[in-house]
């Protein structure tokens, strides 16, 4: 993800806590885009065959399943109520372990931590969010575009000269790294916080953070000719309205900014929806694609190609539809157009032929990082089932990948990695907990058991991957963070407001604009993120005032203590439970670009949505109403990951560092320096049958 450009667009957060869609300056990503059709060379990853010579540990299996967001206690509960299986039994000479989170127990930080071995301080990644201290603007932490520096325009077309690159942010080498070094084989499939994945002879397929053809998470396009229907940008997407004439709506579908052309214009394709008079079907044509769908009908992966000059450049994409309804009102979705997976615009895969093959071999299939559209729910423009239909679709592609790669597995490092348990968690917990304020019995019927099934599913998953493994095999099933209910939200800026650490500008009112009307030569301290606190520092900020040293850790004393002593008025329940000073809680060469404090919230609270973008929502503490009903952005003590191996743990207290020199051990390679774990298991502890 690229800069957000919030003059331009308001960058939309509520998926952020696992699935931000944030806005990407148009000529940013289109830039880049123009430049992976022009010269792709340029911005791709120079990749081996991903061939090895024999080597003795090439020999070894290793296979590390990643279950994003499975949480100890729930696992524990579905296991005694006897509907995991092939967890049981993994668990039963060694029980599950609390695998220790990153601090914060946000995905991208918990998976950078698990990938490098380091925590925050090495690898540079604090929270979904960071600020550049110089300009105050915000931006995504995990990677960045950058732009040709050079263009030259002919008439109204503009060319670029010179190259540009996107850049993956995450600081220190991969694991994977120091098994190429070793020439172990590995797949790495959907690793979160690696795009563009770094150059290794390892096939890997990047995860979370990679965009969509308009560089962002996921912006979905939904049409309806329903009045009542709010239209223009929301959260997560665009409503568009229509128009029905004799049964047909003309519409267009938006793609990348095409930076070919002076101004930027957003590049799109015309397509039709006929509507039958009587009956709850229509038929959808694009570019020559037609679609005969019956109300509440998904249709498979459509390609689309964007043309940015003419019969030179273009960028093509795939989507799917899915006709909410046809009567009385047309309501018709349409996916983020994702990247086509046979011919990317921009490296997701090593090698590059990686993507190619699992689309001959599969059909299409998701790359954007963030599959699930939670945001689609959040809006209103899914109901309940609509999002679970579209999360089954997601959770059956990851299956058909797993099963491929699978079977074709002889030795090496095996990870894969699954999205559903995490996406769903927030979206369904209010389902399963009658205490939550968004609970209803008509939803918890209907969708009460959702993640228990997932579960179950996973436990599938396990089943055939102990079934391939052979008897001198590692296999061990972890988590990044656990899961807990979001019944209150906390707003941070809100209260910094209200306690004088922030200052409006004289007569000025609160907006819902990030940081609007903020008065910084008054101002002392800022929210910004779901878990991060900075002071406006002098010679640090762009109008910093609290002078470094003394002064600025009085004052991170001051919030500190005041922040832990507030009590919600509704329950009398201490709302926040722990606060680290990044000094005291990291180590490396990029603490100082960490948000000061790290605010640990209480089971049951987080950091409201609108007060993590710099807004000050009205009052401190409020109901969270939202489908997105569960979390883990809290204190990371409170919610941990889950560890179970078929090795017996020979460390206490394992935690997400300790898995990359885990990894390495078992291949009988040395921990690298840069590494602060330690390995788990004992060199001479044999594999439980």
């Amino acid at each position: 993800m690229a800069s957000p450009l919030l003059s331009r667009r308001k960058l939309s957060y509520s998926a952020w806590a696992h699935g931000a869609r944030p806005w990407v300056s148009r000529w940013q990503i289109g830039a880049v885009l123009a430049l992976s059709l022009a010269a792709f060379a340029a911005c791709r990853l120079g990749t081996a065959s991903g061939n090895f010579a024999a080597s003795a540990g090439a020999q070894k299996q290793v296979m590390v399943l990643g279950i994003d967001g499975m949480d100890p206690q729930l696992l524990e509960r579905f296991m005694a109520a006897g509907k995991m299986p092939n967890f049981s039994r993994l668990a039963a000479a060694d029980g599950v372990h609390r695998l220790g989170t990153s601090n914060p127990a946000q995905s991208p930080v918990a998976w950078s931590n698990l990938i490098t071995g380091m925590n925050p301080g090495g690898h540079g990644i604090f929270d979904f969010i960071h600020r550049d201290p110089a300009t105050l603007a915000p931006f995504l932490s995990t990677s960045r575009v950058e732009p040709p520096k050079h263009s030259i325009s002919i008439g109204s077309w503009v060319f670029p000269v010179s190259s540009g690159h996107t850049l993956l942010l995450r600081h220190g080498k991969a694991f994977w790294e120091y098994l190429d070094e070793h020439k172990i084989p590995a797949l790495i499939y959907r690793m979160p916080a690696n795009f563009p994945p770094v150059a290794t002879k390892a096939r890997t397929l990047s995860g979370m953070g990679t965009p969509d053809v308009l560089g962002t998470y996921g912006t979905f396009s939904f049409y309806t000719d329903d009045l009542f229907f709010p239209s223009g940008t929301v959260n997560g997407g665009r409503v568009y309205p229509v128009t029905l004439e004799h049964s047909r709506v003309s519409a267009k579908l938006y793609g990348p900014y095409n930076t070919f052309r002076e101004g930027d214009p957003q590049s799109s394709v015309d397509f039709a929806v006929v509507v039958d008079p009587a009956s709850p079907v229509a038929k959808i044509s694009l570019q020559g694609h037609d679609l005969l769908l019956a109300e509440g009908e998904w249709s498979a992966w459509i390609p689309v190609t964007f043309d940015l000059l003419p019969h030179l450049a273009s960028v093509k994409g795939i989507c799917r539809f899915h006709l909410r309804q046809v009567h009385p009102r047309l309501q018709l979705y349409v996916t983020p157009v994702n990247m086509d997976p046979a011919d990317p615009a921009l490296p997701i895969s090593t090698p590059d032929a990686y993507a190619r093959e699992l689309d001959e071999d599969l059909g299409p299939f998701y790359t954007q990082g963030i599959a699930e559209d939670t945001k689609a729910l959040s809006t209103g423009v899914f109901a309940d089932q609509d999002y679970l239909q579209q999360a089954q679709l997601v959770l059956a592609e990851q299956s058909r990948a797993f099963d491929r790669e699978l079977g074709r597995y002889r030795a090496g490092l095996f990870f894969f990695y699954f999205s559903s348990i995490d996406l769903n968690s927030h979206m369904f917990w209010r389902a399963m907990d009658p205490h939550h304020p968004g609970y209803s019995a008509e939803a918890g019927e209907k969708y009460g058991a959702v993640i228990e099934q997932l579960y179950t599913e996973m436990d599938k998953a396990l089943g055939k991957a102990q079934a391939r493994l052979g008897p001198q095999g590692t296999l061990v099933v972890l988590s990044d963070h656990g899961f807990a209910p979001y019944y209150r939200s906390f707003n941070l800026n809100t209260w910094l407001l209200e306690q004088g650490y922030i200052a409006l500008q004289p007569g000025a009112e609160r907006s819902g604009d990030y940081f609007a009307h903020v008065d910084w030569a008054h101002t002392r301290a800022y929210g910004l993120g779901l878990n991060g606190l900075y002071l406006n520092l002098r010679g640090r900020e762009r109008d910093g005032v609290v002078t470094p040293g003394m002064e600025a850790n009085a004052l991170l004393d001051e919030i500190r203590a005041r922040l832990l002593a507030l009590r919600d008025p509704a329950s009398g329940a201490t709302p926040i439970t722990r606060i680290d000073k990044a000094t005291e809680a990291y180590s490396g060469p990029y603490v100082s670009e960490a948000p000061d404090l790290l605010i640990g919230y209480n089971r049951g609270y987080r950091a409201g949505w609108g007060t993590v973008l710099g807004s000050f929502p009205e009052g401190i503490l409020e109901d969270n109403l939202d489908p997105w009903s569960g979390d883990h952005c809290m204190d990371f003590t409170l919610v941990p990951g889950i560890l179970v191996s078929n090795r017996k743990l020979t460390a206490q207290s394992p935690a997400l560092t300790d898995v990359a020199p885990t990894i390495l051990a078992e291949f009988g390679i040395a921990r690298p320096q840069q590494m602060s774990g330690r390995a788990l298991f004992s060199p001479v502890s044999p594999p439980r049958p």
